[in-house]
């Protein structure tokens, strides 16, 4: 309507957007940006005379003051297109973005991109609710820069350390490895637990259960403290290394079994009773990182399920906001928990005046609330359960509970320590028992803390309660049952302890902890094992050559230090770009990160950090673990074997390495008496296969063969290098020849070789003896320069044979100007492709015996392969026999001719199944053995029947789960083309790593699709 203005609002997400304009009513535009709307550019999205720089790749121009070179997302430009629009017919512009580094940063691209010419306000609220909104409406600010720019270094600073360590571990290791400033230090947390494990050696001790009886008929439990005043071991009294490090006594099964058949019946004597007092304050409400670990404790949710559902919550205005590390409340929340306390526990339960709570986290911000529940009032979770899905019900009810047991009272009561003592053999054996009673819960009544390590011993001891004794009197030891231990090695982390430990080391902030851990998930550096992260040994590989040759890089101190170092330009004592170029180009304390990565590659030894040492064998021969271009695999001498994804590291013994070294890789079931071939039945990467002749083995992936095929040969610069290298042989490969006298171009056209090959073929010489006479052959002009050039340049390679094969082929390539073409090209990829390759070639003595590698590798892919045929999945490899093995082997089958028209019915099996085929049409069979039994009559009844379109009958599922807490529908776990995944019918989710079809549970499965969900429904395909 003319003469009404509009305000437009930006935020972050639709949902966020739903919500506050409700609240804001007419007169106001409500939309959303989607999150960021652009990011750091890559090489392909700078202009044009900025690509052939060396830093192009990264976005950032570490030349001038590390300036960022931004690109809007491709599927944002039709959002910031829509919200250009929108901006035209409102007055005034209001930022909504979230009040922390990501969301000033959000809104000040949005402001950069948008360009308004309108007043802009910057709005923020830590809540949404009507009376927070209006609120921040009447005191809005403007952009805080110096938080923008604060968000800027810290994007900065990891796109270097990924972009320039990155390429590193790809030449060292293997490709689609990653480093970052954040990941790489969680990875090596998660590496030394693992190594605390693997060095750890168990020992056993033994102790007595005993279950007493006090004179007025109680029974109690208590155990065995002393005996001759030398206390009995417990397992705290042993290192890691399974060493005794105390004087105490260790009984051993014997010892331990008489003394308890003597101490059964006994009757001793109170020695003495102490009592003290019991008080334990409530936890403080949640801040993001203690909210993440007791959702993963108290609701089994990871990190990244428990923000989603905060997420989820504050957007809908249930809750503050869940990006905090302040555990202080506003007086209205205090206000609002002391009247939920009063209102549903009791006036009794209200202490005199509120809680408050310091904080404790290294690297604390103050920038916000505790996470609590939303508005003056806190609704009660029996309230929002039913206006709330499954998952985000619970983590409010929790958050409730925590938000109102902080401002009650302490639990208090009294704990009580008996002991009691007796001879045995004249021998002083002394007993204890303990036990706490609560006389008043406080706290206690909403909300009791969960602690993965603690919980059990603290819930036994704090359930029991002793009977009244006093010193002097009489009781007896009613039973008494000896029982054995092990020492156990440190737990594993979990998600929850993970987060624990990024918090007290100060590496990462709360907005990222969940991104941290599914990265290293997403990259495979852990996997889980029921709540457990189990590292692989890739992240050995990596955490190692990190540790030896960047070990500032995963340094826990330097990373907290640069976590301090953001704070403080966000706070503008420092200033981005001195800081970013000492951290690149290095000060008087650090040569820096350029330099690191540009100087210490000669001192990596790429197997030496890939490598796990197991133990030697009884022979002596060392056992190795290691990981390479081909994966994890175990090696002894020149035997290797996968390791199976499901390994677990500490469990890798020298054993268990033999154990895959020395099972069957094939078993021969006999001859083909139609070739004479022999027939084999393997265990292969897709499941267990036949096949008639054996392929060609594989060269070891530490061999100079191995480390060759390991690389991409298939790339063009590959095959241009190679070409050089049969070019500079000392017999000259015609073809390498002919591709490097066009790479780069010499002005050498087809008729050139034309001319020479005629020339050679008259002079009965080669293509080699015919460009030495090249004039003679007549050519002229360009082509006889290039010819000679290169000529040249194969005679001076020639001479210094002396030098390793990789620097050969550099100088080769550097001498014909095809590297110099490459970098004007910006083509930095391919110059990493070859720095790989070069280094790939060091096992070779000479130029010609890689040539000679490189004619044995193509005249073995050249020779016919085995003809494979799949088991079925009736069949195993134990029981398959020669004569199933050929019936498997005359797939596809050719059932007979359809006597009406002569076309041909053949039976094979596909990626979907067995099938029937004549001319165009097919048929789905009902299962895998038909292919072996059908007739022609049967093949002619299911032609007759009409044709299902689309893929037939869907698998059945393998299991049913429950149902998911969010769509209310019935989970399924399935067989698809790509493997075992989850599905309630609206998303599919794969099962990963570490997940297993027969223990996959519904919390798992839930979880699955909700990181599904998280993603959003799946782009179209186009057509």
């Amino acid at each position: 309507v003319d003469g009404v203005s509009t305000s437009l609002v930006i935020v972050e997400s639709p949902a966020k957007a739903k919500t506050i304009a409700g609240y804001l009513g007419d007169g106001f535009v409500v939309e959303s940006s989607i999150g960021h709307v652009r990011d750091l550019a890559n090489k392909a999205d700078l202009p044009e005379e900025f690509r052939k720089e060396s830093w192009a790749s990264m976005g950032i121009n570490v030349n001038d003051n590390f300036e960022a070179f931004y690109v809007v997302h491709p599927e944002k430009k039709k959002q910031v297109a829509h919200l250009k629009r929108l901006m035209k017919d409102a007055d005034a512009l209001y930022l909504a973005t979230d009040e922390d580094r990501e969301g000033e940063a959000i809104a000040w691209h949005l402001f950069d991109l948008l360009k308004p010419k309108i007043p802009v306000k910057r709005m923020v609220f830590h809540e949404i609710t009507p009376a927070a909104i209006q609120r921040a409406l009447n005191e809005t600010r403007e952009i805080d820069l110096r938080l923008v720019e604060a968000q800027e270094t810290r994007r900065k600073v990891d796109r270097l350390v990924g972009f320039e360590v990155s390429p590193v571990l790809w030449k060292m290791i293997s490709r689609g490895l990653s480093a970052g400033r954040v990941q790489s230090v969680a990875t090596r947390i998660v590496i030394e637990r693992e190594r605390e494990r693997m060095a750890f050696l168990a020992a056993d001790y033994w102790d007595l259960d005993l279950t007493i009886t006090a004179t007025d008929g109680a029974v109690f439990e208590a155990s065995l403290v002393e005996v001759d005043g030398r206390r009995v071991a417990s397992g705290g009294d042993f290192s890691d290394e399974g060493r005794l490090v105390k004087d105490v006594l260790v009984l051993d099964e014997p010892a331990a079994t008489n003394l308890a058949g003597k101490l059964a019946g006994l009757a001793v004597e109170v020695a003495s009773v102490e009592s003290k007092p019991y008080r334990r304050r409530p936890a403080a409400p949640f801040i993001t990182s203690t909210f993440q670990q007791e959702a993963g404790r108290r609701l089994k949710l990871s990190a990244a399920l428990a923000m989603h559902a905060a997420q989820g919550l504050y957007q809908k205005g249930y809750i503050s906001y869940m990006r905090t590390d302040s555990t202080t409340l506003s007086a209205t929340a205090l206000r609002a928990a002391r009247a939920e306390v009063v209102e549903q526990f009791g006036p009794e339960f209200l202490p005199d005046s509120p809680r408050t709570y310091e904080k404790k986290v290294r690297n604390a911000q103050e920038a916000h609330e505790a996470i609590r529940p939303a508005g003056d009032r806190f609704r009660h979770p029996k309230e929002v359960a039913g206006e709330l899905p499954s998952s985000e019900a619970r983590v409010y009810e929790m958050i409730w509970q925590r938000t109102v047991a902080s401002q009650m009272t302490d639990a208090v009561g009294e704990t009580v320590q008996a002991r009691f003592s007796g001879l045995v053999d004249a021998e002083q054996v002394l007993l204890g028992a303990s036990g706490t009673m609560i006389t008043h819960q406080g706290f206690r009544r909403a909300y009791v803390e969960t602690d993965e390590e603690t919980r059990d011993s603290a819930a036994k001891e704090q359930e029991r309660v002793l009977p009244e004794m006093a010193t002097g009197d009489t009781v007896t030891v009613a039973e008494a049952t000896p029982d054995g231990h092990t020492t156990q090695p440190p737990v594993r982390l979990t998600e929850a302890s993970l987060v624990r430990r990024l918090e007290e080391l100060g590496v990462g902030r709360p907005s990222t902890y969940a991104s941290i851990i599914e990265t290293i998930e997403t990259r495979e550096y852990v996997w889980r094992k029921g709540s457990a992260l189990v590292p692989t040994l890739s992240a050995f590989a990596v955490t190692t050559l990190l540790e030896r040759h960047f070990p500032r890089l995963v340094d826990y101190d330097f990373t907290a230090s640069m976590e301090d170092d953001l704070d403080e330009i966000a706070n503008g004592i420092r200033e981005s770009v001195p800081w970013l170029n000492a951290f690149y180009f290095g000060s008087d304390d650090d040569i820096g990160l350029l330099a690191k990565v540009t100087t210490r590659l000669g001192d990596i030894d790429p197997k030496g950090v890939s490598t796990l040492p197991l133990g030697k064998t009884e022979a002596g021969e060392p056992v190795v673990a290691c990981f390479g271009r081909y994966g994890a695999y175990v090696e002894e001498g020149e035997r290797n074997a996968p390791i199976p994804d499901d390994q677990v590291l500490d469990e890798l013994s020298v054993e268990k390495a033999l154990e895959f070294l020395n099972q069957a890789t094939e078993i021969v079931l006999g001859e083909d008496p139609e070739t004479g071939l022999p027939v084999i039945a393997k265990a292969g990467k897709w499941g267990p296969y036949v096949s008639l002749g054996r392929f060609p083995k594989s060269p070891s992936p530490s061999s100079p063969s191995g480390r060759l095929q390991a690389q991409p040969l298939h790339k063009k610069e590959l095959k241009d290098a190679l070409a050089y290298a049969g070019s500079i042989a000392s017999v000259p490969n015609e073809a390498a020849v002919k591709r490097a006298l066009v790479n780069p171009k010499r002005g050498i056209a087809e008729s050139t070789f034309k001319r020479l090959g005629a020339y050679a073929e008259e002079t009965g010489g080669s293509l080699a003896t015919a460009l030495e006479k090249a004039e003679e052959a007549g050519v002229t002009g360009a082509a006889l320069k290039g010819i000679r050039s290169f000529l040249d340049l194969r005679s001076s390679i020639r001479e210094s044979a002396d030098v390793a094969v990789g620097e050969v082929l550099r100088a080769t390539l550097e001498a014909a100007g095809y590297l110099a073409k490459l970098r004007d090209s910006g083509e930095d990829d391919r110059l990493e492709n070859l720095e790989d390759f070069y280094a790939a070639l060091d096992g070779f003595s000479s130029v010609d015996d890689l040539v000679a590698e490189l004619e044995r590798i193509a005249d073995l892919e050249s020779q016919p392969k085995p003809k494979t045929e799949s088991l079925f999945k009736t069949m195993t490899l134990d029981r398959i026999t020669l004569q199933m093995a050929l019936e498997l082997l005359s797939l596809p089958r050719t059932v007979g001719v359809d006597p009406a028209d002569g076309v041909e019915i053949t039976v094979q099996n596909g990626r979907f199944g067995p099938y029937l085929k004549k001319g165009t049409d097919s048929r789905s069979l009902d299962n895998e053995e038909q292919l072996l039994t059908i007739t022609l009559d049967d093949c002619h009844a299911i032609l007759a029947q009409p044709k299902k379109f689309g893929r037939g009958r869907a698998k059945p599922p393998l299991r049913t789960l429950g149902t998911d807490p969010t769509s209310g529908r019935e989970i399924l776990l399935k067989d698809g083309r790509y493997g075992p995944y989850v599905t309630d019918g609206e998303y599919n989710a794969n099962l990963q790593l570490g997940d297993s079809v027969e223990e996959l549970s519904h919390e798992r499965a839930v979880e699955l699709l909700a990181e599904r969900r998280m993603k959003g429904p799946a782009k179209k395909k186009k057509r």
